[in-house]
């Protein structure tokens, strides 16, 4: 999922077109949308032998979104591997040290390699000005519902209890007892919801994405596939790199970008938030919650 931003107009301009395209495109479509680095360096009968789809179906789908045929649009791929990534000889002459260093030095290496990795593939393919969207639409709301459920679940949590800090109106859910389509059920178009999944992707989480959007919600869609239901229903999606050595999916990226639209919300918030945050904190030093040590 690795891209830079030549190659990303034609990835954001692939999942706008998602909705018109053959259910054999949306093949093709798909695996273009998870493996972009396959693009700029395979054959269209190689892509296409990946993808479980004929050779033609990516010459129609390429056609269907603007360009001439399927060397036309692996173009802005391959030159995307021209202008070249980062190179990081010193932090792999590092994670080689680890992986030699013991019986567990390889696995400790590759979780390592693979955090540091998701978070760089992660950030690579959101820019300040997507960021700054969303974090003026969950200010600039009325009220915040922040859902995810399994490992998201306790993402979305403490995504909410960070923002209480400084703001009223965030609400995680599903709530104790009751799902997230009933705590949706007042929500309207003065509301956010931030939904997550990853896959195998939640059908809750679609589903109540799906509502919200019926009831004028504006939906920030938090996922690891741009071809994900989430993200193609949302009005401000970002794609998550979750891959680990472990069978468990990573939550680092998704807790970094996070962090990462919580800081964009109080950069764009008024002065307010900042005096909220001072009170919070000075409410709970009085309380004696916070303790200065021994």
């Amino acid at each position: 999922m690795n891209q830079t931003n030549v190659s990303q107009t034609v990835l954001d301009r692939l999942a706008g077109e998602w909705d018109s395209l053959t259910p054999e495109a949306q093949k093709a479509a798909r695996y273009v949308l998870e493996n972009p680095a396959d693009v700029g360096v395979s054959t269209v009968r190689e892509i296409a032998e990946a993808a479980n789809v004929k050779p033609n179906t990516f010459v129609r789908m390429a056609r269907q979104v603007g360009f001439e045929g399927y060397e036309d649009f692996r173009a802005p791929f391959r030159e995307a591997i021209r202008q070249g990534g980062v190179s990081f000889p010193d932090r792999a002459r590092w994670l080689q040290g680890i992986s030699r260093s013991g019986e567990l030095g390889g696995l400790y290496a590759d979780m390592i390699g693979s955090a540091v990795r998701n978070i760089e593939e992660t950030f690579a393919a959101i820019s300040a000005e997507t960021l700054t969207a969303a974090a003026e639409a969950i200010w600039n709301s009325r009220q915040v519902f922040t859902l995810g459920v399994g490992v998201n679940n306790a993402n979305a949590r403490n995504f909410t209890y960070l923002a209480s800090t400084g703001m009223t109106q965030f609400l995680a859910i599903p709530r104790p007892g009751s799902t997230a389509v009933d705590d949706l059920a007042w929500a309207d178009g003065r509301d956010v919801l931030i939904a997550m999944t990853c896959k195998p992707y939640r059908t809750e989480v679609i589903e109540a994405v799906q509502i919200a959007r019926e009831q004028g919600v504006t939906v920030i869609g938090i996922s690891d596939s741009p071809a994900s239901p989430i993200i193609r229903a949302a009005q401000h999606g970002f794609t998550v790199a979750v891959d680990t050595p472990q069978f468990f999916p990573s939550s680092v990226s998704t807790i970094a970008l996070l962090e990462t639209l919580l800081s964009f919300v109080i950069s764009v918030a008024s002065d307010e938030i900042v005096e909220r945050v001072e009170k919070f904190h000075h409410r709970r030093h009085q309380l004696g919650i916070y303790t200065e040590g021994l």
